[in-house]
């Protein structure tokens, strides 16, 4: 069996505000060290439990953050930036399952660090539902039939996760105080309850679907200002609606609007004096 393992860090065990997830601020290198570590509890589990390949997608901001000398000597592992499907980037029909592992919730919601890819997206949706890293990232992994099985972060994503795909096994290891403190587990606790939901999530995994995106779906993205919108409109194929700050994209399948969502998220961030 091959394993999908996609890691980000907002959702890592005891990681609460931005100087622990920024490479720039003074508790980044605690921060990763632990992040590594985690990855590694979900990774090296499966492994023990039968999977023959493990392939780990670094999916944290320049994506170069997990310390690939700590890391189970048989995974794979994806890192750098700049990647065509970027959380996603590696993943096909040859998994049987995915697991996301420092998720956290979408933007606009409650959650630590709750976000959608940047702090320029108030809402993304496909079609009428509204999705987060976590949700998109999961109609790509449908798109090639691979399903969701597990999900660890904050309970915020757990709860965004159970929403959308039914039996899914969720590991909590933070709960969520405000969008920058939280109840932790320390990460020796931490290390227990991934283990053990790593195997729950593999027996539980014939019973997890995939999540399958729409046909030609509609990509909507809600951004925080009009200069945002308007930088996002600039790329072809793209509509802001009149009155708000919302660019539409009609994708052709699930994998354009993910690149598309990229383009344009990236196109809003060079707005300045926000």
């Amino acid at each position: 069996m091959k394993l999908y393992v996609s890691v980000d860090m907002e959702g890592i065990t005891g990681l609460a505000d931005y100087t622990q997830v920024d490479s720039a601020k003074n508790n980044y290198e605690r921060g990763r060290r632990i992040m590594t570590d985690e990855a590694n509890y979900v990774i090296t589990e499966a492994f023990n439990q039968g999977c023959e390949e493990v392939l780990v997608n670094d999916s944290h901001s320049k994506m170069n953050n997990l310390m690939i000398e700590y890391l189970h000597p048989d995974t794979s592992l994806i890192t750098g930036d700049v990647k065509p499907f970027s959380m996603v980037e590696g993943l096909d029909e040859s998994y049987a399952g995915a697991i996301f592992v420092g998720y956290h919730a979408r933007a606009s919601m409650k959650g630590v660090m709750s976000h959608s890819m940047f702090f320029n997206v108030r809402n993304m949706f496909i079609n009428d539902v509204v999705v987060g890293e976590l949700g998109f990232n999961a109609y790509v992994a449908g798109y090639y039939g691979v399903p969701v099985i597990m999900v660890a972060g904050d309970d915020q994503a757990a709860k965004e996760a159970e929403s959308l795909i039914p039996h899914i096994t969720t590991a909590v290891v933070k709960e969520t105080i405000t969008r920058s403190a939280v109840k932790s587990l320390t990460p020796a606790k931490a290390e227990i309850l991934l283990k053990e939901k790593t195997v729950q999530a593999i027996e539980n995994k014939e019973r997890v679907k995939p999540l399958v995106p729409p046909d030609k779906p509609l990509l909507k993205i809600e951004f925080a200002n009009y200069g945002q919108a308007e930088w996002a409109a600039l790329m072809p194929g793209t509509h802001l609606e009149e009155g708000t700050t919302t660019v539409q994209f009609q994708a052709k399948d699930i994998l354009e609007a993910y690149r598309a969502m990229l383009v344009m998220t990236e196109l809003a961030s060079r707005t300045s004096y926000c």
